[in-house]
């Protein structure tokens, strides 16, 4: 014998309605949820750093009404983020892609040409989505020697400017150079650094978003 009593039909009509007006709160709120994919390497994966403490998590705190996606890879080249960008455009539709991507590719020293071709494609994809891209320079060490160093780093200002794309000509501005603010490989920023890459990136950021 059942010692309770069953809900009536009004009670459940209720409970019905409250759920469905949540889902649809729901859906509606994650629908005008603008979202930014960062696609990268070991810098934006935040590496010998805490996950929640890396400078795309501070970035995704600081944009409050924004989702940010954090998709990159540690070690990863331009040529491993082109191939996982279609599916990561497709997954996400994004409003804005923040494209991190290539310092391996200098410290491998592979022809600049590939990855000049790698990021020009990528913002076409970007484009095609029907999202906009800002790209992050980046430089590699000077043992590289000056030819290939400066290559390297202008690859970025020509794209950006043949795409006519938003660039941030140098993504570890004030803080490459600054024994405090890196790790002991001199490669890769640490805890302390996070928030200066975050100051450096959010301007850019917040234009590209209105």
């Amino acid at each position: 014998m059942n010692s309770g009593s069953a809900p009536s039909k009004n009670t459940l009509l209720r409970t019905r309605r409250l759920i469905g007006a949540l889902c649809w709160a729901f859906f509606l709120a994650s629908a005008t949820q603008a979202q930014v994919l960062v696609v990268g390497d070991s810098i934006g994966a935040g590496y010998g750093v805490p996950e929640q403490r890396n400078w795309v998590s501070l970035l995704d705190a600081e944009l409050k009404d924004t989702r940010v996606i954090n998709a990159s890879i540690s070690g990863d080249t331009s040529s491993g983020a082109k191939s996982r960008l279609p599916a990561l455009l497709n997954h996400f539709s994004p409003k804005l892609v923040i494209i991190e991507i290539g310092g391996n590719d200098g410290l491998r020293g592979q022809p600049v040409k590939i990855l000049k071709q790698n990021l020009t494609d990528m913002i076409a994809m970007t484009r095609d989505s029907g999202a906009k891209a800002i790209l992050l320079g980046m430089r590699i060490p000077p043992n590289y020697g000056k030819a290939y160093t400066d290559a390297f780093h202008d690859t970025y200002h020509k794209v950006a400017q043949e795409q006519n794309v938003p660039l941030l000509p140098f993504l570890l501005e004030g803080i490459a150079l600054n024994p405090a603010l890196m790790q002991a490989d001199r490669i890769h920023p640490n805890e302390k650094a996070q928030v200066k890459i975050l100051q450096n990136v959010l301007p850019l950021v917040q234009q590209s978003l209105h």
